[in-house]
């Protein structure tokens, strides 16, 4: 069973009641029930069909923080093989929200970091809901300048809703960590190449994300602030999320038609968590894709991600 969104409710009673008759089936009854669940999960697709078909922009921010989407660690364990962590910033200490180290991807060598959420309440709190403090990014800029050092390709996987805003996080240099490793990207002679997996949020985002090439999951999201976080700001509400999100341009399909991204990953009906092995398959052919076309370009690393950010703001 999954954990249903609100607006998936008719689909749950659909497949609340297949469970049920399943159940009865299995206990052995005298009612011949196939016929009725096969009526049932024909109803049942076609009502997540509906459902999906025409999203809202709070209702992909929603599926882009579902709980049972795959996240960090299973795009590392199912896309790459030998990956080795690395860990701490050699200035202050370890950061479990910010996972960093070096892996081969279709057996070539590259350099993974990517922002991991957690699964339950233990993994949640190790990880610190996936907002990284300071030395997290001064993690990721010391594996960036090693990546750099021998000539080896940058993966970022991004799914946060924003650097950690804790008191301890702004007296260590929160935003100029972001800054360095914003810049670091930038700076980076090797190609490298972004997916947002879940949520982009903020400058938390953008801190592993300024790549030469940026891709997003179909029901993934990027902004520059939480819809939760804009409506308070804007209207003092938060309960005005909503709105928000309807305005902001959050949503894959809007960043692409501006060209803040290059490409959208799709997702199996019903959203990564119903074809986690699927969409992570996609999101490996899609990375590979880029490599090869950055590898065709005769262009310098650098000069690529200067031309493409500038692009976007004259775009915009």
């Amino acid at each position: 069973m999954y954990n249903y969104l609100d607006f998936e409710k008719p689909v749950a009673d659909l497949e609340g009641k297949i469970v049920e008759l399943k159940k009865l089936s299995e206990t052995g009854g005298a009612v011949d029930v196939a016929d009725e669940i096969s009526r049932l999960e024909k109803r049942s697709r076609d009502a997540l069909r509906d459902a999906y078909k025409a999203l809202t922009p709070w209702q992909k921010a929603q599926v882009a923080r579902h709980p049972d989407r795959p996240h960090c660690v299973d795009y590392i364990a199912q896309l790459m093989t030998d990956y080795t962590p690395l860990a701490g910033d050699r200035a202050f200490g370890e950061d479990n929200a910010l996972l960093c180290g070096f892996a081969r991807f279709r057996g070539e060598p590259v350099a993974v970091i990517g922002q991991e959420k957690g699964t339950d309440t233990q993994s949640r709190l190790k990880h610190n809901f996936g907002m990284a403090r300071p030395e997290g990014y001064r993690k990721a800029v010391r594996v960036m300048e090693l990546a750099d050092k021998f000539g080896i390709p940058l993966i970022s996987l991004v799914d946060t809703a924003g650097a950690y805003p804790g008191i301890g996080a702004e007296e260590r240099g929160q935003a100029e960590a972001i800054a360095r490793s914003t810049s670091a990207c930038l700076g980076l002679r090797v190609p490298n190449i972004s997916v947002i997996i879940g949520e982009g949020g903020s400058g938390g985002a953008i801190a592993i994300a300024t790549a030469n090439k940026v891709y997003m999951l179909e029901h993934s999201i990027y902004s520059v602030i939480s819809p939760e976080g804009a409506a308070s700001i804007l209207w003092h509400d938060s309960t005005r999320a909503r709105d928000a999100a309807t305005n902001m341009k959050i949503t894959a399909q809007d960043l692409l038609e501006m060209k803040v991204i290059d490409g959208i990953i799709a997702e199996p009906l019903g959203g990564a968590h119903r074809g986690a092995e699927a969409v992570m398959q996609a999101a490996g052919e899609q990375i590979a894709a880029g490599f090869r076309e950055l590898a065709e370009a005769t262009h310098d690393y650098r000069e690529h991600r200067r031309d493409k950010f500038l692009a976007i703001g004259r775009t915009l």
